[in-house]
């Protein structure tokens, strides 16, 4: 009897802690709303999340600053496949990676804020740099284009490709000694390459699209759809490595985290110090850092000829930072040594609290089609690299830009990208408006177009527009928008450029509504943009790149560097 009343007990106290438990819980038919944050690709994209219980019955995400028809298509679609799956267990939206990626971890982030928590809004990255004081400043860009054959290929046998554009923002003193470094690197691969979260591109409209890996299983589900619209969303959608966060992690850390031990290393270091480092502390097979215990002989016997000193610092430098600084994913001590070569002097700096660096892209269908009626495409990055003071206003302003176009294109100094390997494309070989032909890519042309890519400044005075060069206007913008910060240089552009082009409005326009726009402008303001356009007239918002759009992207990109200039 004893004990049919002690199981009796027992029984009424597991029901009774149920019955708790289940106080404790969201009441079925009560709604429950929850919000969360994520990174996207122009900023925090916020959600709200209502549950039901254990189910989701609505998701609203809203991310003003995504890109139109690429992040907000994500927008738009996302928050609907995670009710239907009532999980955050689903498929990016093609094109709109990096907005799909910043949708699902900030519904995660909703649902379980200890496990996901909310990303910071603040400047951002990790280094955390000691004030510096130099007597002269000078700001540099670096830009260093390779293209990469694979890695392998795929379960059919088709070659993966890969293009790296590694770009450095590099700050000198008088002595050449570096005062503050940013690098990044965007990588583009064929869709056909199993990694999620890469930026694709499959190839020029026209060229029958490329082997896809929709769900990066290792297996081809098909082939990407061959139009413009493809094209479009394909560029649009590159992200550099920094911009895909704590996504693209590496054996050790993320990638953003590894770069930047290396940009704490190099530091307080002149370019020639840096290779020489280089040189003395990484491997000759791969270019990584130096280890104990290496199974290449080579690099033992490189290793052990190191001093104690020297062995230690590389076992700090490893414990953050194991990547090559020198292979096929790109050159970026070449990029570093660039940004001293193309150094500018910054005369009127006082101080800097924090600067920023990012490349934009832009598709580009056109300019119109060769003699044969077949369509010329380009791809526009534009690259600004800035500093702010601590009121968020711009000190210093770089912007340079790699335009690359198919090869029927029949300008003399652009860089041309004809396709990956075994693609082909019409060629305009001696500029003169007639193809020539048809020019088939092969290993070595796809790796020597890519190796040859110039940027806007690099063509110099080859590269002449209506008012002098491409150069000669965008320094007389960078000098227009000193002093401003990304808000006034975005009202800048909306009240003094057409609506219609995005160039700076002038008198005398053919169009009622630059016209219109124009004449109801002070006289001051009409003194202002006839000096703006004596030296800049061209766009600075268009399909050959979102120039604007760029020095917003760098602000929100910005790191701390606490400069003072004496």
């Amino acid at each position: 009897m004893k004990k049919l009343l002690s199981i009796a007990l027992c029984v009424l106290m597991v029901l009774s802690i149920a019955a708790c438990a289940k106080e404790t819980q969201t009441p079925a038919g009560q709604a429950e709303t929850l919000t969360g944050v994520g990174k996207g690709f122009g900023g925090e994209i916020k959600v709200t999340v209502t549950k039901e219980g254990d189910k989701i019955t609505k998701v609203v995400a809203e991310g003003p600053n995504e890109t139109n028809g690429i992040g907000t298509k994500a927008i738009d679609e996302l928050p609907n496949k995670i009710v239907e799956a009532n999980s955050t267990e689903v498929e990016v939206v093609s094109g709109a990676t990096v907005t799909s990626k910043a949708i699902i971890y900030a519904v995660n982030n909703a649902l379980d804020p200890a496990k996901f928590p909310a990303p910071t809004t603040e400047v951002k990255d990790e280094k955390k740099p000691e004030a510096v004081t130099a007597a002269e400043v000078y700001q540099g860009f670096g830009l260093a284009s390779i293209g990469r054959l694979g890695p392998g290929k795929d379960n059919t046998e088709t070659p993966v490709y890969s293009f790296n554009d590694v770009f450095a923002h590099t700050l000198f003193d008088q002595e050449g000694r570096i005062l503050a470094l940013t690098v990044d690197i965007l990588e583009v691969a064929t869709p056909n390459y199993d990694g999620d979260g890469m930026p694709h591109f499959s190839g020029y409209p026209g060229q029958g699209g490329y082997n896809n890996d929709e769900n990066h299983d290792g297996v081809i589900d098909g082939k990407t759809t061959d139009n413009d619209d493809n094209f479009k969303a394909e560029v649009n959608g590159w992200a550099t490595k920094r911009d895909r966060g704590d996504s693209y992690r590496m054996s050790t850390g993320t990638w953003y985290q590894q770069m930047n031990k290396f940009e704490q290393v190099f530091v307080g270091m002149t370019v020639k110090e840096v290779e020489d480092w280089f040189e003395k502390y990484t491997s000759d097979l791969n270019h990584r850092p130096l280890k104990d215990g290496s199974d290449k002989p080579e690099d033992k016997a490189k290793y052990d000829a190191l001093s104690a000193d020297e062995k230690a610092m590389l076992a700090d430098v490893t414990s953050a930072a194991t990547m090559s600084l020198n292979d096929a994913h790109g050159n970026i001590i070449a990029a570093i040594k660039e940004s001293f070569e193309t150094k500018v002097p910054l005369t009127n700096v006082k101080e800097a609290a924090s600067m920023g660096t990012i490349a934009l892209s832009m598709p580009r269908v056109g300019p119109g089609k060769d003699d044969k009626d077949v369509s010329v495409y380009s791809i526009n990055k534009v690259f600004a690299n800035a500093l702010f003071d601590s009121k968020g206003k711009i000190v210093a302003l770089y912007i340079d830009q790699q335009e690359v176009a198919t090869p029927n294109y029949d300008g003399a100094t652009m860089p041309h990208f004809s396709g990956f390997p075994g693609q082909s494309y019409n060629n305009d070989e001696n500029h003169d408006e007639k193809i020539d032909g048809t020019l088939t890519v092969t290993n070595d042309s796809y790796l020597a177009e890519i190796a040859s890519w110039a940027t806007k400044r690099d063509r110099g005075d080859g590269y002449v527009m209506g008012t002098g060069t491409w150069t000669d206007q965008i320094k007389k913008y960078e000098e227009l928008f000193i002093g401003k910060t990304v808000a006034e240089v975005e009202e800048w552009f909306g009240k003094y450029t057409s609506d219609l082009n995005g160039r700076p409005l002038k008198d005398g326009s053919d169009k009622p509504e630059d016209k219109a726009k124009y004449d109801a402008l002070s006289a001051d303001e009409k003194a202002m943009l006839a000096d703006v356009t004596s030296a800049a007239t061209m766009s600075l918002k268009d399909p050959h790149g979102d120039l604007v759009g760029a020095i917003k992207k760098a602000y929100e990109n910005r790191i701390e560097i606490k400069l003072e200039v004496k």
